[in-house]
């Protein structure tokens, strides 16, 4: 136990188990924000912050993001009932 290092111990886990760590830290932290925020205002934060990440993605690959809005609209479009369509 004398050479036991947690810096040895995060490195191995982070360089052989790496989508293993991220989720399990994602998901540590998720659930910490809903025991302290709640569920809805953290789900409010992640989808937000989801929005935030997939538009700084479309911006820094130089998309088009007028094609990106028109495929969202015609996505609300087809979930929202014709009645409430003007």
């Amino acid at each position: 136990m004398d050479n036991f290092s947690w810096k040895k111990c995060i490195t191995n886990l982070w360089q052989n188990h790496r989508a293993k760590t991220i989720g399990f830290s994602l998901g540590f932290i998720i659930s910490v924000a809903i025991l302290v925020f709640g569920f809805f205002k953290t789900l409010f934060v992640i989808i937000f912050t989801g929005a935030g990440l997939f538009i700084g993605n479309k911006i820094d690959k130089n998309d088009d993001l007028s094609d990106v809005a028109e495929n969202f609209l015609d996505i609300v479009q087809k979930i929202i009932p014709p009645i409430f369509r003007r």
